[in-house]
């Protein structure tokens, strides 16, 4: 295994639920995100998709969850209406997807693969599956995803695989290193 990159703060997961939260909606929030962003052909706004043309294969969410918060509790309250929350879910989304398909899109062509494997609680989000399999035909590559019921939190599948690789360790000699990056 080689590592390519990773989330530098937020996830794409946990953005889409904390601006969720922010628009009201139950947790999980990508499901309704998704739901209500599909409500809609397009926005009159948009959001920036974050470390989209820097070169590398890393994710940060923080600032798109900051951008899209800020753009639905400025609005007047009167003004914060169903439609505004689906304006706010399509262009999340968007950001979110964009970021997602390009770098991994840019990593598989830069390793030569033939294959790409989508995992996690944000890959059961249809329209990142249709997107991602669409670009990823054009050049050639064939993408596969697991049924919803297998687009498990990631943090559910590190638990699965400690519950199987249980190994005790005394707890005062476990350091967290919250910058984990393989070398």
């Amino acid at each position: 295994y080689e590592w390519l990159g990773g989330t530098r703060d937020d996830a794409a997961g946990e953005a889409f639920d904390k601006i969720g939260r922010t628009l009201g909606f139950p947790y999980p929030a990508g499901p309704e995100i998704e739901r209500r962003a599909n409500l809609i052909e397009t926005s009159e706004f948009k959001f920036k998709s974050p470390l989209l043309k820097e070169d590398n294969f890393d994710f940060s969410f923080s600032g798109l969850k900051t951008e899209a918060s800020r753009y639905f509790l400025s609005e007047n309250e009167k003004l914060r209406t169903e439609n505004l929350k689906n304006d706010v879910c399509y262009a999340t989304q968007k950001a979110i997807i964009d970021v997602i398909v390009k770098k991994t899109l840019k990593a598989a062509l830069k390793y030569n693969c033939s294959n790409i494997l989508i995992g996690g609680g944000v890959a059961a989000n249809s329209t990142l599956q249709k997107e991602l399999e669409a670009r990823s035909l054009e050049l050639g590559i064939k993408t596969f995803t697991p049924e919803k019921i297998y687009c498990t939190d990631n943090a559910a599948m590190i638990g699965a695989y400690a519950l199987m690789h249980y190994k005790p360790i005394d707890w005062k000699k476990i350091n967290a290193d919250p910058e984990l990056y393989f070398a």
